[in-house]
């Protein structure tokens, strides 16, 4: 990592306020002091988590959502390599792929920033769906969506509802090929059987997908992964990454 998203003093401090502005949107740093904050911050995760490949950056982002320095041993990547799906989803965000969640929680804790894809929330579909069926209304939201085809090129993002994970594992299987999956569903009930599904399913059908085990994840953890690869793509169209295989 460079030195590039630290907090920069100088004659020229605007351009470089406004720098530090874009890296830390999604933090809610805005002032100096919550600049110097985040930085530092990040600085000690990466002390804890190595800083050598993309796939490196999205375990950085997960120990910091969390701050748990274990996390990091949690995240799962499903791809060629670890990094294919950071690239992958760089990749989405500068073609200006829509970004759906599956609940409004991770929806607004997509920064705004550095980015101009739509980004929209799953919850509110299907109800007619959810009502014929007793499924969950976030598994009926997903395959309404996926029936109208918004899944497929997408980033796709749960953080919370399992039924919504296995909902978009069964739509893969069906044939739907999102840009990438980050999926993050927390809780006792279903949680780490539906990011395995997923895991697998994405695995079979080449989609490449961010996940973690275990019982933890959420929608601020989910949030936080697909800002970092909102970060990799801005760092990618600024010329400091390359999103080439290696």
């Amino acid at each position: 990592m460079t030195t590039e998203n630290q907090p920069t003093t100088g004659d020229d401090g605007d351009e470089a306020d406004e720098q530090d502005f874009e890296a830390y949107a999604d933090l809610g740093a805005t002032t100096e002091n919550a600049m110097d904050i985040a930085a530092t911050s990040m600085d000690r995760v990466r002390e804890l988590v190595p800083d050598e490949t993309l796939a490196d950056r999205v375990r950085q982002k997960s120990v910091h959502a969390t701050g748990d320095p274990e996390f990091q041993h949690l995240v799962r990547f499903t791809g060629e390599d670890d990094s294919e799906p950071v690239r992958a989803g760089a990749r989405a965000v500068l073609d200006e792929a829509p970004v759906v969640t599956d609940i409004t929680m991770v929806k607004e804790g997509v920064t705004g920033r550095g980015h101009d894809c739509e980004v929209r929330k799953a919850i509110g579909n299907g109800a007619e769906l959810a009502a014929e069926t007793g499924m969950t209304r976030t598994a009926a939201s997903v395959l309404e969506l996926d029936r109208q085809g918004v899944y497929d090129g997408a980033i796709a993002v749960v953080g919370n509802a399992p039924t919504a994970a296995l909902a978009l594992a069964d739509c893969i299987e069906d044939g739907t090929r999102p840009a990438v999956v980050v999926a993050t569903p927390v809780g006792f009930v279903k949680a780490a059987e539906s990011r395995k599904r997923l895991r697998e399913v994405a695995g079979e059908h080449g989609v490449p997908a961010v996940t973690n085990v275990g019982r933890r994840g959420g929608s601020g953890l989910a949030a936080g992964l697909t800002n970092e690869l909102i970060h990799v793509a801005s760092d990618a169209r600024d010329g400091d990454v390359s999103l080439e295989a290696p």
